[in-house]
């Protein structure tokens, strides 16, 4: 297994070397760069930096309208305006060039900073995480706590009036799209038209620093039940049926019709012999499945509930072309994905210590 992991972690370089290479091969061809924002944005032509601070480059906000108002106009904007403008996001160099020194600051676990929130892009990052977090993680089990036992049931009823209407009741609900969900749970529950029993926007209250520590906690959920119920809908649909299937294939089997001929109980033959085979496949996906949720609709559902999370920090970037943002959530988040590649392998193993993937490849 040692060696197994040591292949699969050295193909984890030139896996994220060509997603960087691609992305940034893009990038290139976008038109509309940092650059050609700033001036856009001097000029009147559009105010791409809405949710930004406007601090990136040595210019305050008065150096670059007092720039605006000399220059707009039949005189233009000055070359050498434009020049430190290049200097300051690096765009004096060529393409080739400021990729590898991007690549190498990445190595060094320098991520830069934003060109228009003065702001490392791992503190962003840091000060954003907390709200996709929640989403992620409590969608996530909320999915399996509900999916699994369901599932299990529908196997042992299969055929049954439960496993049909369940069956529907799943399949229209992962066919519901979750931002039409999430305005539908704002009109009946935040204020909408009907009743007002959940807060409209945010993670917390204002006053939450003045709250005690159980009145933070029931703040806390008050303010996050929308949105993971909102992101969790359509999630049930896959894991219910994954884990009745498997169920229904593993109950086939000779070794629990010989389980039952010897007189176990039925709870017994199910979650002492079925339970872990069955599972394998359902468990041994958990840390995948995390990072689906994780990411997966993020921005819509952050957008709605107004939650100042990594979906809206990524469109926001995207927008408005901050690099340092794109390229450094992009290589961080494609390692944490290609780890847990690895991760959910080593999981299958865990689960069932049958498995071999160093014979499989051999």
């Amino acid at each position: 297994m040692g060696a197994y992991i040591l292949r699969r972690l050295l193909l984890v370089i030139p896996t994220l070397l060509g997603i960087m290479i691609i992305n940034f091969s893009l990038v290139q061809f976008v038109p509309g760069g940092p650059i050609e924002q700033v001036l856009a944005n001097m000029q009147g032509q559009g105010d791409v930096f809405g949710g930004f601070a406007g601090e990136g480059t040595d210019f305050s906000a008065e150096e670059a309208t007092g720039a605006a108002s000399d220059y707009i106009g039949a005189r233009g904007l000055p070359p050498e305006f434009i020049e430190q403008l290049e200097r300051e996001f690096g765009f004096d160099k060529p393409p080739v060039e400021r990729f590898f020194d991007m690549l190498w600051n990445y190595m060094r676990l320098d991520f830069g900073e934003s060109y228009f929130r003065s702001v490392s892009v791992i503190d962003l990052i840091i000060e954003k995480m907390p709200v996709s977090i929640s989403l992620g993680l409590w969608s996530t089990l909320i999915a399996y706590l509900v999916s699994i036992p369901l599932g299990i049931r529908k196997a042992v009823r299969d055929g049954s009036s439960f496993d049909t209407w369940t069956s529907g009741l799943i399949i229209v609900a992962y066919a519901i799209p979750g931002f039409l969900f999430a305005i539908l749970l704002l009109v009946l529950f935040a204020g909408g038209s009907y009743y007002q029993i959940f807060p409209l926007r945010g993670l917390t209250s204002d006053n939450w620093e003045d709250l005690s520590l159980l009145g933070k906690v029931a703040d806390y959920f008050w303010h996050i039940t929308l949105p993971v119920v909102a992101s969790t809908i359509s999630a049930f649909a896959t894991l219910t049926l994954l884990t009745k299937n498997s169920f229904l294939d593993e109950i086939k089997k000779h070794y629990v019709m010989t389980a039952r001929a010897k007189g176990l109980k039925e709870s017994r033959v199910l979650y002492g012999h079925v339970f872990r085979n069955a599972m394998l496949i359902v468990i041994a996906g958990f840390p995948a499945v995390f990072i689906g949720v994780f990411f997966t609709g993020s921005l819509i559902i952050e957008t709605i509930f107004s939650l100042d999370g990594l979906g809206r920090l990524g469109f926001e970037a995207a927008v408005a072309r901050d690099y340092p943002i794109i390229f450094g959530t992009l290589f961080i988040f494609g390692l944490i994905g290609l780890v847990v590649g690895i991760l959910s392998d080593l999981m299958y193993v865990i689960v069932d210590p049958r498995i071999d993937f160093e014979k499989r490849e051999g």
